[in-house]
């Protein structure tokens, strides 16, 4: 009938027909206006289901993708002192020195009886290392400097300068001492207590980590021929003594002991 008042309404959740004059749906809990309805003067009911309608979520808007940061370059740096192999100082001065020494004595430059053992030592005790920069005969030379050489600078690469000078020199003095002490009469020339002594050394380092078990890329077969030959000097030549060799193989190991517990430079 034309102006009567709406009996209900749809809840648009569940479809339920319910009064027109709630704001809640009773069988789901919609809210189904936001304020109670305004009735006009024929009694109908204005919009029986003013409920404001869901906003929708927004879309995420794409984000603009960030360019990496480009940094300024760097000037390139120069490599600092200690990088890079470096030079082995002390066995260039332990054989240089030896060279220059032999030719002044040579050449009467310097006098070679204040140099070297050869007999009494009369006080002078300085002998007991300048004779190790001596040398008569050339094959004895080049096999006592080619062992510094060599031993001297993988010595020196492995702790520095301080190692190759500390054990060269006390190798010399012990082995010396040993000829002054027990054959004083006796001819004491060269380096074959020193090169004895960085050979040992050396090597004792790789002798250990082998006992143990380890492997290493060193040719100790090649150093105990060396060993020999140097042992062995002393009966092909009266330059070299045997006492001299022995003191000086055995400060090399003593020497070698602490130095093979130290690391690497």
């Amino acid at each position: 009938m034309a102006g009567a008042p709406d009996l209900f309404v749809v809840c648009k959740h569940c479809q339920s027909e319910v009064s027109p004059y709630i704001t809640e749906c009773p069988y789901c809990g919609q809210r189904l206006r936001k304020r109670a309805p305004k009735i006009d003067r024929e009694g109908r009911v204005r919009d029986p289901m003013d409920v404001p309608p869901t906003p929708k979520p927004e879309p995420p808007r794409p984000q603009k993708p960030t360019r990496p940061r480009r940094e300024p370059p760097q000037p390139p740096r120069a490599p600092s002192p200690s990088s890079g192999p470096r030079r082995p100082v002390a066995t260039i001065l332990l054989v240089g020195l030896a060279l220059l020494t032999t030719l002044g004595a040579q050449t009467t430059l310097l006098p070679a009886e204040s140099l070297i053992l050869a007999g009494d030592v009369d006080g002078e005790w300085w002998r007991v290392i300048t004779t190790s920069f001596v040398y008569v005969g050339v094959g004895y030379q080049v096999v006592a400097l080619t062992t510094v050489a060599v031993f001297g600078w993988l010595l020196e690469r492995r702790h520095g300068a301080w190692a190759t000078l500390t054990v060269y020199l006390l190798a010399t003095l012990v082995g010396s001492a040993l000829v002054v002490l027990l054959d004083p009469q006796a001819v004491s020339i060269g380096a074959n207590a020193g090169a004895l002594g960085l050979l040992c050394a050396w090597a004792v380092r790789d002798v250990l980590g082998r006992r143990r078990g380890g492997e290493d890329d060193s040719d100790m077969l090649g150093v105990a021929v060396w060993l020999v030959v140097l042992l062995l000097l002393p009966l092909a030549t009266v330059e070299a003594h045997l006492l001299a060799g022995f003191g000086g193989a055995l400060v090399g190991v003593l020497l070698g002991l602490p130095l093979a517990r130290m690391s690497e430079r």
